[in-house]
């Protein structure tokens, strides 16, 4: 199983973590039926993102 990255970074761990909390309880609005893992991370710039394994 591969990553799937969320397409939008965000300037604050809070903005990311609540599309995680989304994509854990809706994840079928985006087309995946309740990912195994859901995760926040950070890039190199410092900006938050949201990533998953389906």
């Amino acid at each position: 199983m591969q990553w799937v990255y969320f397409g939008k970074l965000y300037k604050t761990k809070f903005q990311a973590g609540c599309l995680a909390k989304r994509l854990e309880e809706n994840g079928w609005i985006y087309g995946y039926d309740d990912p195994h893992l859901v995760e926040i991370f950070r890039s190199r710039k410092g900006r938050y993102g949201v990533r998953f394994i389906p």
